[in-house]
This record gives C-alpha cells, structure tokens and sequence, in this order.
C-alpha cells in the first residue's frame, strides 16, 4: 500500500527541507522523483542541489536529460516517472499523480503559510484517504525536527 506523508512547513523553506529528505530517500536505496509545477521552481531545484551543502552534492537530472533510467533522482513538471521510482516528492501544489499507487511513498511538502498551498495539500489528503492510502502529517518541532503528529 502507498504511504503518503504530508510535510508542513512553517518557518522554513523547501530548500532547507528538501535536500536532507532526497538524501535519506537514496541511503534506504530508493529511486526518487521530485515533481513541481513550474519550469523555473525545477531549474532553481537543480541548481541548488548541486550546490545546498559545501562538501556534498546529490546526483540528479531534470526531465531534459537523456539518460533518466539511470538518475538516482529526476526533478520532473509533470506525472512522468522516467526512473522508476519508488518515491515520489511533490511540491508547490503538484497533484497527486493517477499513478499514486505504483509507489511505495509519496511525499507531499506543503507551505502552511500559503493559503493556496494549505487548501491544495487539504484537498489531497482527502484524495488520498479515500484512494485508502496510508496517510501522514508530519511537522517540525522547535529544534527543526520532523514529529508526527495526530
């Protein structure tokens, strides 16, 4: 069964966030695919993870490159899953996919101080609990650190 865990950021930024999820995604061996919904958010993405940390990096492609199969992690703008992943990332209120199930987990990070993106992330935790995932909300306590929350 699909696991889908909501992050919700508050007083933090998805380029904080995001880096230390993909590296724990590639330590359990899992292919992972990141899925905005725009061009430039993917582009800046790129970017950053070649550079977010002085003495480390985490291999990567965008949906332009060709050899996607062989990418550890690929940053997409649509619902394709060019590596066959077993995780997917969604950001900046990308939509559940059609193919949610065909993942072990999907990963909704979500900007609690954005009405828009609370409204979205809402509306797919509805989805999701009627598809009969397992569903999770996950927020960061005062140290930064990810809790469970009920």
């Amino acid at each position: 069964m699909t696991e889908v865990l909501f992050y919700h950021l508050q007083n933090m930024s998805l380029e904080s966030v995001l880096p230390p999820l993909l590296e724990k995604s590639l330590e359990r061996g899992w292919r992972v695919v990141v899925q905005s919904t725009s061009q430039e958010r993917a582009e800046a993405l790129d970017a950053h993870l070649w550079t977010y940390r002085d003495d480390s990096f985490l291999p990567h492609a965008t949906w332009r490159s060709g050899d996607l199969a062989d990418q550890p992690i690929v940053l997409v703008i649509d619902e394709d899953n060019p590596n066959r992943a077993n995780i997917r990332f969604l950001i900046d209120n990308a939509a559940v996919p059609a193919d949610a199930e065909s993942y072990e987990r999907l990963v909704l990070v979500f900007n609690g101080d954005d009405p828009d993106s609370l409204a979205a992330a809402r509306g797919a935790w509805t989805q999701c609990k009627s598809r009969g995932f397992e569903v999770t909300y996950w927020q960061a306590d005062e140290r930064g650190r990810w809790q469970r929350r009920d």
